[in-house]
């Protein structure tokens, strides 16, 4: 498959391979984040107040990402972007706002970008000074300058969960892009083999912010680590054993994914931007933004309902989660095209979320045209507008007790095995069937 961007992050081994020996604690939090289905990744930063992809026109060898460069040349780039953090003044930013709307759209967990690649940090780090509550940001007046210590407990308000997405790389840090230096792509700007102190500052560093997100800011269900070329085969060894260690220290029951690296600190496997032909054996997340990219950019183009919905009905019948990704605008708030399809969502889910919420695969994941879930007691059948109205239990191995068209809430009749649907205009006519 032809990745969308040069940025996707992919290890086909690993997002294969099944688990190891998992403690019961972690084995019933996974049984938890199976049942949450659908959740919200935000990405806001800097690169909201340039309206440029995220971090990524920072990288010299990713060339892709200055198709339309923010600046003439990588030098004026690199130096101008660095003291956006002089510029950055959300002052319309209410966390509030933000949950109350993802609890309407049928959020049920949220993963924040607590700093991506750039280095800039948006809570009140105090490993670096390269933060949104540095005296040099002007937002760091407010009260809501620890933006992820409002958003967190707004959430948690809500009764969504929250999860923090953490960059593993950090360009900014000095530990990782020498001053001086010019690194040419992602990766950290020496061989930590030959600079093995360097890199063991580098480790501290990532170890006490990772300690600060799991000690500071309650309950996280969800660390969520990116950036899956800072690995052995890059010689670049983070000391996940300890980190981990660390970290579930404060936050025993909370999930890591470290994304693509697989082994015990992947918890979950996270496709990005598809829909997985092969299923994988841990449990997953589709990673989708609403638009094409995951940070806000002025005049982006985003996705329509149908194809949201159809995503999420694919993504569940195979058992999987999937995350929706929304770029909130520099000055705080969101663009109102995500907040429009989070609404038309939040509808939906409205009138047929029990076949969503808690469900698991059903031996029949998909027949022409037609998706399934179930949970204990019932199946429940998503009939494509191009699929067979006619349902074949004897086909499906299903018996019966009942059978109701969601989408009206009238009874359908069972003859000789068959359920005839009746033809509509929705994308999907949900039929529930209670199991004997």
């Amino acid at each position: 498959m032809k990745k969308e961007r040069l940025d996707i992050e992919e290890n086909i081994a690993t997002a294969q391979e099944g688990y190891q020996e998992l403690p019961e604690n972690l084995q019933q939090k996974l049984a938890w984040f199976k049942d949450q289905k659908i959740g919200v990744i935000f990405h806001w930063g800097l690169y909201a107040a340039a309206g440029i992809v995220e971090s990524w026109q920072l990288s010299e060898e990713d060339t892709w990402a200055r198709k339309e460069p923010w600046r003439d040349n990588l030098s004026d780039l690199r130096h101008d972007y660095w003291e956006l953090n002089k510029q950055f003044d959300p002052r319309r930013f209410d966390a509030a706002e933000w949950a109350a709307a993802c609890r309407k759209a049928g959020f049920k967990y949220m993963i924040f970008t607590t700093k991506h690649h750039d280095g800039f940090t948006m809570y009140d780090t105090h490993v670096s000074d390269y933060k949104i509550t540095a005296k040099e940001c002007p937002f760091h007046t407010s009260s809501d300058a620890d933006v992820f210590k409002s958003l967190s407990q707004a959430f948690r308000d809500e009764e969504i969960a929250v999860g923090a997405y953490y960059s593993k790389p950090d360009w900014h840090c000095p530990y990782y892009w020498e001053p001086g230096a010019r690194p040419k792509g992602r990766y950290a700007s020496y061989d930590p083999l030959e600079k093995p102190q360097l890199w063991e500052k580098y480790n501290q560093f990532v170890k006490d912010q990772l300690v600060e997100l799991s000690s500071n800011y309650g309950a996280i269900d969800i660390l969520w680590l990116d950036g899956g070329w800072v690995n052995h085969a890059n010689h670049e060894f983070l000391d996940m054993d300890d980190i981990a260690r660390s970290v579930r220290r404060h936050q025993p029951d909370m999930l890591i994914v470290d994304r693509t690296i697989g082994g015990q600190y992947e918890n979950y496997v996270t496709p990005e931007r598809k829909i997985p032909d092969v299923v994988p054996k841990k449990a997953w997340e589709s990673n989708i933004p609403l638009a094409k990219n995951w940070g806000y950019v002025p005049n982006d183009v985003y996705k329509s309902f149908d194809e949201i919905l159809t995503s999420l009905v694919k993504i569940v019948s195979l058992g999987g989660n999937v995350i929706f990704g929304v770029g909130p605008k520099p000055d705080g708030t969101l663009p109102e095209e995500a907040l429009a399809l989070m609404s038309e969502l939040g509808t939906w889910l409205s009138h047929f979320g029990e076949a969503i919420y808690g469900t698991r695969p059903y031996r029949t994941t998909e027949l022409n045209g037609t998706y399934f879930t179930q949970t204990a007691d019932a199946v429940y059948a998503f009939v494509g507008q191009d699929a067979p109205h006619e349902l074949n239990l004897t086909e499906l191995r299903l018996t019966v007790d009942s059978a109701t068209l969601m989408n009206s809430r009238t009874a359908l009749a069972v003859a000789g095995n068959l359920v005839s649907v009746p033809a509509s205009d929705a994308l999907f006519q949900v039929v529930k069937f209670v199991k004997m």
